[in-house]
């Protein structure tokens, strides 16, 4: 029996290298798009912004391939209460990642749209800079999984306060330049969208975050996390982000 239950914990560990590789794999994929995105958006790069379009597949295919794995490894090695965690964990941060993926996608969706347009001042290096920063705060919240930091994961979730600020920011920049040049309403509209998308991405991120402090402690982070976004419950805006999902 002692060398069953160690032939099973082997074959479990083997299970669960592997869906850990398949994690910072799609992990890797979506840091990749968001930046892409977001340079396509600065340069004006509609080929680069295909690029970000077409590559989605590959994350989506990932996140099928990840849940099926964890389906098969909960079905075949009954794993214990902490391992079980583990599987848990890794299926809520691929559909985290999937999501992050959608929504550079379209951001990159945008661009082609964009391109047609005046620029509106800085704002899509300030996009940038805001992708930028939710593009770390996943590199470091894949990190503090990999090496199970309870301390880094909580940095990412505080992190995503300046986030936050840097969309409300953004979003009072786009109402000054429609109230000073109506021209400049139909461009503004798609960048608010567009820095919609990148906050979004930080709320999936700190999502990520909380699985990581959820995995290495058994709870959901002590404190509630108060968002500094002040526009959600807009509800126009609102209904037109749910539509720009696909």
């Amino acid at each position: 029996m002692p060398e069953l239950r160690e032939h099973i914990q082997r074959a479990f560990d083997r299970d669960l290298e592997g869906i850990q590789a398949q994690i910072m794999k799609m992990g890797g994929l979506v840091e990749a798009a968001i930046m892409k995105a977001a340079t396509s958006l600065e340069t004006r790069d509609e080929e680069l912004a295909e690029e970000v379009r077409r590559g989605d597949a590959a994350i989506d295919s990932l996140e099928e391939i990840l849940n099926e794995e964890a389906a098969r490894v909960i079905a075949l090695r009954a794993p214990t209460a902490s391992d079980l965690r583990i599987v848990l964990s890794v299926m809520r941060m691929s559909a985290n990642l999937e999501r992050i993926g959608d929504l550079s996608k379209n951001m990159a969706k945008r661009t082609g749209v964009l391109v047609q347009m005046h620029p509106i001042g800085g704002t899509s290096a300030s996009l940038r800079r805001m992708a930028r920063e939710v593009e770390l705060m996943l590199k470091d919240a894949l990190d503090a999984y990999i090496q199970r930091d309870e301390a880094l994961a909580l940095d990412v979730i505080d992190r995503d306060r300046d986030v936050d600020q840097m969309y409300n920011t953004l979003f009072r920049e786009f109402l000054t330049f429609m109230l000073e040049d109506p021209r400049n309403i139909t461009a503004c509209m798609h960048l608010h969208f567009i820095a919609k998308n990148i906050e979004r991405m930080g709320d999936h991120v700190t999502s990520i975050a909380e699985q990581v402090v959820f995995l290495t402690s058994g709870r959901k982070p002590d404190d509630v996390r108060i968002k500094q976004d002040r526009t959600s419950s807009d509800a126009a805006l609102s209904t037109g982000l749910d539509k720009d999902k696909d």
